[in-house]
């Protein structure tokens, strides 16, 4: 096998690496675990590797993500005949009908779900035999037999005890390596000291370790970091939540990772009911310049100076952009003629439309807003007002 060794890159170097989807595309469980590894480099002053598809780059970039180099392919042809030669690998011809039906027996009996290891008492003669049939075998790799043990940089203490684990298939019966070994592979390859990903388990994460030292690797020298599952929330999709009009700032807070991240914040899950408030707060800090470019056409910085503070999406843009400018149908009150009659004459700004409102009656600005805007809530009627116009307002509240 060729595999680089971990002092080219110098001992202190800190290397991390993020392995995208193969879809391309990010959901929120996996640009979790790519801000994490984008943060812990530039807080360490390490490196970045990325290895995946090219398609993820559009969004790890409005994330804000980069990255020192792309991978280095391992050897894993030569990691997989080394395997073979220590005895790691054995080859298995079942079928998944045949394991699921032996699966259920050993339950129906009280015994362990976990693989039987029945195929290392195959003799040369039985392979033989099943080659000559058209079999065609897939791969496991036989676990120690023994308890792995690991300080997780977010949880903590944690162990996997392998004799409960049932032996991982590494390589398809067409050959294929499974994402699990061509990772740790390539992790050789490219050097990565720290390994900071979606958590699997225990038992994942064992075989982790375990492949690791079986490939001459020492795993105390790697440090792990294991991302606690997100559910459901963590299936979203980056490109719905950046078409939705959620700001990436947003999403990075969210998710626990910000200008003062610390991998150790990384064990909570964020709640889905905080994201919209916390994508508020940061669209009330854009300035118009950053946000021109995904609002109305013709939509000005007065406008957004509006609004902003008062739209947990970007996208909502669009409808108080047809309140302001467009023919929307509120609902009327008793006392909608009143208003029409009292409406300040033009000119209209914000201050004159401020001291109206300020001597109306306790529920008439509320009465009014409905009016108006068809909301009970949103931006200030005395900055809004202006930009409805007179002849808008006079239209709406039913006017001459």
């Amino acid at each position: 096998m060729t595999m680089i060794p971990r002092n080219e890159y110098g001992p202190r170097m800190r290397r991390v690496r993020f392995i995208t989807p193969p879809s391309g595309g990010l959901f929120v469980a996996s640009a979790r675990a790519a801000l994490a590894n984008c943060h812990f480099s530039r807080r360490r002053q390490g490196q970045l590797v990325i290895r995946g598809p090219e398609r993820a780059a559009t969004d790890l970039k409005w994330l804000g993500i980069d990255w020192s180099e792309t991978g280095t392919p391992g050897d894993t042809a030569g990691a997989i005949e080394h395997l073979k030669q220590i005895g790691r690998l054995y080859p298995c011809f079942e079928t998944e009908t045949e394991l699921r039906a032996r699966r259920e027996y050993r339950v129906r009996r009280g015994q362990s779900a976990v693989y039987d290891r029945a195929m290392l008492k195959l003799t040369a003669a039985q392979r033989a035999t099943a080659e000559a049939g058209g079999k065609v075998p897939h791969w496991r790799f036989r676990l120690s037999n023994r308890t792995v043990t690991w300080m997780d940089a977010i949880s903590g203490r944690r162990e996997a005890k392998l004799p409960s684990v049932s032996d991982p298939v590494v390589v398809a019966a067409d050959g294929t390596p499974s994402s699990h070994l061509t990772a740790v592979v390539d992790d050789i390859a490219d050097g990565i000291t720290h390994v900071i990903g979606p958590d699997e388990g225990d038992g994942a994460a064992g075989f982790h370790i375990d492949l690791l030292d079986s490939l001459g690797q020492d795993s105390n020298r790697v440090v792990f970091a294991w991302l606690p599952p997100l559910g459901e929330t963590g299936r979203l999709t980056i490109r719905d939540l950046r078409n939705d009009g959620i700001d990436p700032e947003a999403l990075s807070n969210w998710l626990g990772i910000s200008a003062r991240f610390n991998i150790r914040d990384l064990r909570s899950v964020p709640d889905p009911a905080a994201l919209p408030a916390i994508n508020r707060a940061v669209l009330a800090r854009r300035d118009f310049v950053s946000v021109a470019d995904r609002l109305p056409r013709a939509a000005t910085e007065p406008f957004w100076l509006a609004i902003r503070g008062h739209i947990d999406l970007l996208t909502e843009a669009r409808h108080w952009w047809e309140v302001v400018n467009g023919t929307i149908f509120p609902p009327m009150s008793h006392d909608a003629a009143d208003f029409a009659r009292a409406l300040p004459a033009e000119p209209w700004n914000a201050a004159a439309i401020a001291a109206w409102l300020h001597g109306l009656p306790p529920g008439a600005i509320a009465r009014l807003r409905l009016m108006l805007t068809g909301e009970e809530q949103g931006p200030e009627l005395a900055v809004l007002l202006p930009l409805i116009g007179r002849a808008r307002a006079l239209e709406r509240l039913g006017g001459p």
